[in-house]
């Protein structure tokens, strides 16, 4: 019997994936919900050591194979090590992207195999889905832009600003490619995708979430609600 409830964020560069799935997390916390923040590529010690390769600017030599691989390690160290054991606590875990990305990014961007990507996927996480995926919808050029913007300052308690990537640091086609991958996946699963714009201020666009999550919740795990 499944235990617990999975939620995972997606979008293109600078849609604010990472702001959101923090104010989610918080707020589930703050009433009663047992829940953990993880992010990918990272989450684990291995994970992030993984992810410190796979964002680093310098390696531009990187084959489009070996950064599969290291994705789906990254994410086989992920699962097995947090995800899986939380929710067999019954909890909830709310992680900043997940398996879609590799389809979005390395799939639909780079143009690899989708078939090849499902089978390592599956290895990597045993089968395990998101419940409920929320896709924050930006324009490409928008969210670069808003990404680039946001490393001239610092975030309050941040001690270093925003990360620009490897990955962020490819052509803008390739960036709409993965836009439009994203769109073909949620038109593949209507039922485990809920698209929001992100492209609002940042307190209505949490609220907005609130109110997916808890409808989904009160579903399945109406108990821990009150």
């Amino acid at each position: 019997m499944k235990q617990g409830f999975f939620i995972t964020f997606e979008g293109p560069e600078g849609a604010g994936k990472s702001t959101q799935a923090r104010r989610l997390y918080e707020r589930l916390q703050s009433i009663g919900y047992p829940t953990i923040l993880t992010r990918e590529p990272g989450g684990t010690r291995i994970s992030e050591l993984i992810r410190r390769i796979l964002v680093d600017l310098r390696h531009t030599e990187m084959a489009p194979t070996t950064e599969i691989l290291l994705f789906s390690a990254a994410r086989a160290q992920l699962v097995s090590e947090l995800i899986r054991p939380y929710l067999a606590t019954g909890g909830i875990v709310v992680c900043d992207r997940y398996a879609d990305s590799t389809f979005a990014y390395q799939g639909y961007g780079l143009g690899r195999d989708l078939e090849e990507l499902r089978t390592i996927t599956d290895i990597a996480t045993g089968g395990l889905k998101p419940d409920l995926t929320l896709y924050l919808r930006i324009d490409v050029e928008v969210g670069l832009q808003r990404k680039r913007a946001s490393r001239e300052r610092i975030e309050p308690g941040s001690v270093q600003p925003p990360e620009w990537n490897r990955l962020d640091a490819r052509d803008l086609a390739y960036h709409q490619r993965v836009a439009q991958g994203f769109n073909e996946l949620m038109a593949q699963e209507p039922e485990r995708w809920y698209a929001l714009d992100a492209d609002q201020p940042v307190d209505e666009l949490a609220e907005q979430i609130w109110q997916v999550v808890m409808a989904r919740l009160a579903q399945v795990m109406p108990l821990a609600a009150q």
